[in-house]
């Protein structure tokens, strides 16, 4: 997939469209994705960066980096992404203006739209207007219960099994390896402490099983995951520490991501550390025998 940053960029080509964030790229995303790929035209996804619920001063929380959104979006199959940087001129660009200055010089010829598709300024324009305006609509209809702001309310609550169907993949943490207390270490457990990007989406407190991904490290990774502020410690900023199970290596500096696939249990201070050590060994088996939630659709 190419990434264009302008319409400018774009080689001279009829292209069907598919315009939005995208964010979490999750299954009623991939579908109207998969219908622009599908009509045979050279197939172009239109996504905006920073989000545009940010930029208009509402609080989002992303369920993804916008570097795994890049990814997300190459793994559904688009021949291109163009990043539109949205900013409040933007936002203004009533919908006849935002075909001129977008959709023209990208050459759309369709545009693939979920039911419901607005844009433009105050969400004034819809698919009726693209006809007017001079190009096909192909509508693609909406998943139930399938949505970004569902799949949010789900990871707060720690529902790890009813988000990966809504996104057809298991939920991600993404962060930088950066150095922690080192507690884990003493322990027998040596943890990644995981800095998640701020505006990341993390969801419910407690201990998860999943599996992480190392760039140029191998694995996949077996992973139990910590997501809390270690009461037992009597912590009280939040911490994300991953124990990849049969790593060893050192990952500070590293971009790692971790699928999560199962919530194990509540965080939880333990009557002596012997107790802790034995619920984390506990912890780590089930980790071990943990599966995906769903497979990857």
């Amino acid at each position: 997939m190419k990434v264009l940053r302008s319409p400018q960029e774009a080689e001279p080509a009829e292209r069907a469209v598919s315009i939005g964030t995208f964010d979490g790229v999750h299954r009623g995303h991939r579908a109207v994705i998969g219908a622009a790929v599908a009509t045979g035209l050279r197939s172009a996804v239109v996504t905006f960066e920073p989000h545009p619920r940010a930029v208009l001063g509402y609080e989002v929380q992303l369920l993804a980096s916008f570097e795994r959104r890049l990814e997300l979006l190459a793994d559904a199959g688009p021949d291109e992404t163009l990043v539109v940087e949205f900013t409040p001129e933007l936002s203004r660009l009533l919908p006849d203006e935002f075909v001129v200055h977008v959709l023209e010089p990208l050459g759309t010829r369709v545009v693939v739209a979920g039911d419901g598709f607005r844009f433009g300024a105050g969400r004034r324009g819809d698919a009726d207007t693209l006809r007017v305006l001079g190009l096909d609509v192909q509508p693609v209809p909406l998943l139930p219960g399938v949505s970004s702001s569902r799949i949010r309310e789900l990871l707060r609550e720690g529902k790890i099994g009813e988000a990966a169907e809504l996104l057809g993949r298991s939920p991600e943490l993404e962060g930088t390896v950066v150095a922690g207390d080192q507690r884990g270490g003493t322990l027998g457990f040596p943890t990644a402490n995981l800095a998640v990007s701020h505006g990341l989406l993390v969801p419910a407190h407690g201990i998860y099983a999943g599996q992480a991904v190392v760039p140029g490290g191998g694995g996949p990774y077996r992973t139990a995951v910590s997501i809390g502020v270690n009461p037992h410690y009597g912590g009280q900023e939040r911490r994300i520490e991953a124990f990849l199970l049969d790593f060893a290596g050192d990952l500070y500096g590293s971009r790692l991501r971790v699928e999560l696939w199962q919530r194990l249990r509540d965080e939880r201070a333990f009557a002596s550390e012997a107790e802790l050590v034995e619920q984390i060994a506990h912890d780590v088996e089930a980790a071990r025998a943990a599966r995906p939630p769903v497979s990857p659709k």
